[in-house]
């Protein structure tokens, strides 16, 4: 929805916050807001205009000398609005001023009472409170200057040359100067000994549904990314249901690198089937090396499966930006939920098994979430992610594990998912869709992407770079070519050792070959376990 950034303190230029800001514009390319308060301390937005068009220019003013900036959404505005804010008067239209009022009522405690996707910062006076969604769906950074003032913004881009020390906030927390970083999500499912609920094949569709619903919102079309993968299809199969009362068509899109790719094949089948208005973008192997420190720029980070997911959704989101869409849903969170990647088959036990979707689902925000967010961010396209609804959460990962593992299934991952929505009598999708094998989305677009992005990667880095890689970069060290070039590009924007620590690698568990590609285990149908030829991919 936006980008904001607060400096809090005195004797920071104004104008070269506005310009420290506008470093993110593409986060916002509809409006720019900022306020500067009596303090000294400034507050800027950049506004994506998706929830009342009009009146809902941010920074926004509480009832007296409170400001607000958010970047997100808030699915249950209304209610809070009719219920516990009925006693308020709204300046706007806007489901972000809800956040400035129950500061205004409940003081520092009231995260828990947002339901949806938020970062935000508010100031009254010397005193602030800075807060993340549950999830990290939404990104947020903070960071010191010499002189001591704080400084919260959604990328790392404006603050990472202004600050001595920055670092990225946890999600779940929000942060006071009189109380540090209270930790206020705190669900009972991260205790793994409390997966003990039985199977409800009707919970997951009821819960997964509600979600849906509520990412519908907005006073724009909602699109759906359709790659032909499971999680993807379920989402834009629910939402064309949603939708077909109204008579209203969703849009849907896929990317590959040509018609044949793995995922446009599937998504044409699933977009007929659903009966969706569909898009399919190819890109070639070239595009996407033209525009690798492009993107490694925009989503700020070296990890590798990252970068190399977010090459096609970056060109997939520039194409759905030109359709005048400007929220889409995605199916990000249902792999480390239901235990869906390849090697959760080679879990020891229910315990591990579990442990580790816990695990992967507090650190969605390093890999899937952050590169969710910011490469269709970097083209003015918001991310919507009803796998990561808290209801649904609450609901399927209390699941006794033993009812996920794959290898109870004959090695179907997500098999429980799956099953709740084999509905033969009102089939939510094509066979061949539901039950398709897990293929990362980096796969999905095509094989020779990665094959040939990693040769590529190859004729860039010398052998000699690669030996001396722990020395130069002593913190997370490439071990391969791809993961060099990758850290050398993300140096050359952001050289501090802070940025660097932002990052943490996503490298599969269980698994001879740590390369992150699903074709690096040997489940895949198509496996190619030596994929990463010059050693471990990571």
């Amino acid at each position: 929805m936006s980008g904001i950034l607060a400096v809090i303190g005195k004797g920071k230029d104004p104008q070269l916050v506005r310009e420290l800001s506008k470093r993110m514009s593409h986060r916002g390319p509809d409006e720019r807001g900022y306020q500067i308060l009596e303090n000294g301390s400034i507050i800027c937005h950049e506004s994506l205009s998706i929830i009342d068009l009009n009146s809902g220019k941010q920074p926004i003013q509480g009832t007296k000398n409170a400001w607000m900036a958010h970047d997100g959404e808030i699915y249950n505005y209304q209610e809070l609005k009719n219920g516990l804010l009925k006693e308020y008067t709204f300046r706007t239209k806007s489901d972000s001023e809800v956040i400035v009022h129950l500061y205004e009522e409940f003081g520092y405690d009231f995260c828990n009472k947002l339901d949806g996707d938020f970062a935000f910062v508010i100031i009254e006076g010397d005193d602030y409170i800075a807060g993340r969604d549950p999830l990290g769906v939404k990104p947020l950074y903070y960071g010191l200057d010499e002189r001591g003032r704080i400084y919260f913004s959604s990328e790392m881009k404006p603050i990472a040359d202004q600050c001595k020390t920055f670092s990225t906030f946890p999600p779940g927390h929000y942060y006071t100067p009189k109380t540090g970083f209270v930790k206020y999500y705190q669900p009972e499912y991260e205790d793994y000994e409390k997966a003990s609920h039985d199977l409800e094949l009707s919970l997951i569709r009821e819960t997964l549904t509600e979600a849906v619903r509520k990412r519908l919102m907005g006073d724009l079309p909602v699109g759906v990314l359709l790659s032909g993968g499971l999680d993807s299809s379920l989402i834009s199969s629910i939402a064309a249901r949603l939708l077909a009362g109204s008579g209203k068509k969703i849009q849907s899109f896929s990317i590959g690198l040509n018609a044949d790719a793995p995922d446009n094949k599937i998504a044409r089948k699933a977009a007929e089937f659903l009966g969706t208005e569909h898009h399919e973008i190819h890109f070639s192997v070239q595009e996407g090396i033209e525009v690798l420190e492009k993107i490694i720029q925009n989503i700020e980070t070296y990890d590798v499966i990252s970068v190399r997911a977010s090459v096609p959704m970056f060109i997939l989101s520039k194409a759905i930006a030109e359709k005048g869409i400007k929220a889409i849903l995605s199916g990000e969170g249902a792999d480390e939920i239901f235990g869906g990647h390849l090697y959760f088959r080679n879990a020891p036990s229910t315990e591990g098994f579990q442990k580790e979707t816990i695990e992967r689902v507090q650190k969605l925000f390093t890999a899937d979430l952050l590169r969710a967010d910011k490469s269709t961010m970097a083209n003015g396209i918001e991310t919507r992610v009803p796998f990561l609804d808290k209801d649904f959460l609450d609901a399927n990962m209390l699941i006794k594990p033993e009812e996920k593992q794959p290898k109870t299934y004959d090695g179907i991952e997500k098999y429980i998912l799956r099953k709740a929505f084999d509905t033969p009598e009102n089939p939510y999708l094509p066979t061949e869709v539901l039950w398709r094998q897990k293929e990362q989305f980096s796969d999905g677009v095509g094989y020779n992407w990665i094959d040939e992005l990693i040769a590529y990667c190859a004729t860039q880095v010398t052998d000699q770079q690669l030996e001396g890689a722990n020395a130069e970069f002593p913190y997370n060290s490439p071990t391969t070519k791809e993961a060099y070039l990758y850290r050398s590009i993300f140096h050359k924007h952001y050289p501090q050792v802070s940025a660097a620590q932002t990052v943490r690698k996503w490298i599969p568990k269980w698994q001879e070959n740590q390369d992150p590609s699903g074709r690096a285990n040997a489940a895949h149908l198509k496996a190619d376990v030596k994929i990463a030829k010059s050693g471990v991919g990571v």
